[in-house]
């Protein structure tokens, strides 16, 4: 049972691993509400006296910046904003075994999973609860299930900013660090043995290329199965268009190229880059446009067996919506993360 003792120790980083977990399996129970949201609720029952109860609150609704101004996280809870999405039942116990630069401004996470009945779909993303933090993170995943259900791995690659997780990823994060996650979201790729294929356009802007990347990743793994094991799906195309300021932002190129090399015709990408300053090195030319992705590039694809998923900021997000809309795709065909 959750208690004032309990709660304060997570939220000052105190309490041990199993505490947490028991008092963030108790909060997720309120997934529509923030943390200080559900300690105002218990109130009555918990607090015995309202400093205490005024010390939390505080705790949870406010940071400090670099520059030491206090501003509310109200608007910016990742509770709030995915009160209605999808949430599993499971929250499990994940160590750090790994932390990579993907850009200067974005750090990689692989996270050994405790819990073997812990699963996601591509695209979905975490609640990401950090012990001694009193924000709940909300992260997308960019690894494959295949590499959960393989090695027991999961990866976040996490862009630096003030907000409190994402801050305690960048500079206090270790290896061997623990936290909890537990799975969520409606935005996801998940073709089933049987069903008719489907070519998919993947759009990404940014950060937003995390749950797409996820996605190709599944793509591939399902390839990879049908060549080897005989699988019984039945897939499509895979087109991604994504889109940043340069290609030092492009995160996973990389991995993409080597995707594409991997098989070639079944997965194929476009990057745009809209501030480029410096040489395109010669292993990216042969794909990169200069520019925002446009009507002509996505218009050569429209066709009544073609799924488009889009995530990246709100603004790219509504734009590219209402592109497609204007060439003839149907609504019920585009999907979207915009979230954060």
């Amino acid at each position: 049972m959750l208690n004032l003792t309990n709660i304060y120790n997570f939220f000052s980083g105190t309490t041990d691993s199993e505490d947490c977990l028991v008092i963030m399996a108790n909060a997720s129970i309120y997934v529509g509400c923030t943390v200080p949201q559900l300690l105002r609720g218990a109130q009555s029952r918990i607090f015995p006296s309202c400093s205490a109860l005024r010390m939390l609150r505080h705790s949870a609704f406010c940071y400090c910046t670099g520059n030491g101004t206090i501003k509310s996280k109200r608007k910016m809870d990742h509770l709030e904003r995915t009160a209605n999405n999808f949430r599993q039942e499971v929250i499990t116990q994940a160590k750090v075994c790994g932390i990579t630069n993907e850009s200067e401004t974005v750090k990689r996470l692989c996270l050994a999973i405790a819990n073997k009945d812990f699963t996601f779909k591509a695209g979905q993303w975490v609640d990401f609860f950090i012990p001694g933090v009193s924000v709940v993170g909300g992260f997308s995943i960019c690894s494959s299930p295949g590499l959960l259900e393989r090695e027991g791995i999961l990866e976040l690659a996490v862009k630096h900013t003030v907000h409190p997780p994402a801050h305690w990823i960048h500079t206090e994060c270790t290896l061997d660090s623990e936290v909890a996650l537990r799975v969520g979201g409606d935005f996801f790729f998940d073709p089933q043995p049987g069903d008719s294929p489907v070519n998919l356009v993947l759009i990404a802007g940014g950060v937003g290329i995390n749950p797409l990347f996820s996605i190709l990743l599944h793509i591939a793994d399902l390839h990879g199965y049908q060549e080897g094991k005989g699988n019984r799906h039945k897939l499509g195309t895979a087109k991604l268009y994504y889109s940043a300021k340069n290609t030092s932002e492009l995160l996973f190129k990389k991995n993409i190229l080597g995707l594409m090399k991997a098989f070639p015709g079944k997965i194929t990408c476009c990057f745009h880059v809209t501030q480029q300053r410096s040489q395109i090195c010669q292993e990216l030319q042969p794909h990169i446009t200069e520019g925002r992705i446009s009507e002509k590039d996505l218009e050569k694809h429209v066709s009544n067996d073609t799924s488009w998923y889009i995530c990246g900021p709100p603004p790219m997000i509504e734009s590219m919506s209402k592109l497609l809309t204007n060439i003839g795709v149907p609504r019920n065909c585009v999907f979207f993360e915009k979230w954060w």
